[in-house]
């Protein structure tokens, strides 16, 4: 059934992609990523390709511009073995936070990826969780963008919460997020707001909702250095929350974020297998990891047969 189609993975999902493999029942593309002494990549695929629909997993988390470059050469690399449809998969969209200009004389380097991601040869592309949404309209291919809303329900409900939780948007860009899932969950909606008194001076944070005696639960896209959560965590509890807990898709967990996570007043970080967790990360308690290869394996067996995949895009 699934005769024409490849999969190959570049070194930052290995994982994530023997997870699909497994769910589409098909074996990993032979490729090999190679790194030569002075930085420079080599990728060589190891069986034809010819009049194949491939797809080339691949987050472009830290080191991003590396994971970047690596997809790039793999795309170029199928382009050239005459693959029939190149699918670029990103579960995680590196330099997605600098989606517009915020200064004069500043870039829009997510556009920029988008470009460099088109001229290399990807005929689609397949991202979960955009930082922003209009990211998509950077694209002149099509664009598919899942989200993991779906598995993220399924973790809430098997806590089985009673009636008294509250879903929470940590500053007010991810309101639309936070209220979906509240809709999703019959949940109440609550919205921290942050501001600065002057330069160099500690946020303070104003809880726009009722969280006393509640089970809170942060709804966010991104957890990077954790500053925001743990500040809005700290601010819930201290407002009489009985519970904070954080449900988060992409773990960046960059910098200070596991000190940080250590000693807040979270008692769960939820994230998924988008970006894989580094050492430090892996040894933290209180963070729990859910796989999205089953919803990304099922889109990309919808995408693979010409199917509808609008029904994933809960």
């Amino acid at each position: 059934m699934l005769s024409k189609l490849r999969l190959f993975c570049g070194n930052s999902n290995v994982e994530l992609g023997s997870r699909i493999s497994k769910y589409l029942d098909i074996q990993l593309g032979k490729c090999e990523v190679r790194y030569f002494s002075d930085g420079e990549i080599c990728v060589e695929i190891g069986e034809s390709v010819r009049g194949m629909d491939v797809f080339v997993l691949q987050s472009t988390c830290y080191p991003s511009n590396e994971y970047i470059m690596e997809l790039l050469i793999l795309i170029d690399a199928l382009k050239r073995a005459s693959a029939s449809r190149i699918i670029a998969v990103v579960p995680y969209y590196g330099y997605a936070r600098q989606d517009r200009k915020v200064a004069p004389r500043s870039p829009i380097t997510a556009k920029l990826v988008a470009d460099l991601i088109c001229t290399a040869g990807a005929t689609r592309v397949l991202a979960m969780d955009l930082h922003a949404g209009q990211i998509q309209g950077f694209f002149n291919i099509p664009f598919d963008h899942l989200y993991a809303t779906p598995v993220l329900l399924e973790y809430v409900e098997s806590k089985a919460y009673d009636d008294d939780v509250v879903v929470v948007s940590p500053d007010a860009g991810g309101v639309e997020r936070a209220r979906a899932f509240a809709k999703r969950i019959k949940a109440d909606l609550c919205i921290i707001d942050k501001r600065r008194t002057g330069p160099n001076v500690a946020e303070v944070m104003n809880i726009i909702g009722n969280v006393e005696g509640k089970n809170c639960i942060i709804i966010d896209d991104i957890v990077d250095t954790a500053g925001t959560l743990t500040q809005g965590a700290a601010a819930l509890a201290k407002n009489g929350a009985k519970s904070v807990s954080a449900y988060c898709t992409h773990g960046v967990l960059s910098g200070p974020a596991i000190e940080r996570l250590e000693t807040s007043a979270l008692s769960e970080l939820v994230v998924t297998d988008t970006i894989p967790l580094n050492d430090a990360a892996k040894k933290c308690q209180k963070i729990k990891v859910l796989s999205v290869s089953e919803l990304l394996g099922e889109a990309i067996r919808r995408i693979y047969g010409d199917d509808s995949v609008s029904s994933l895009f809960v």
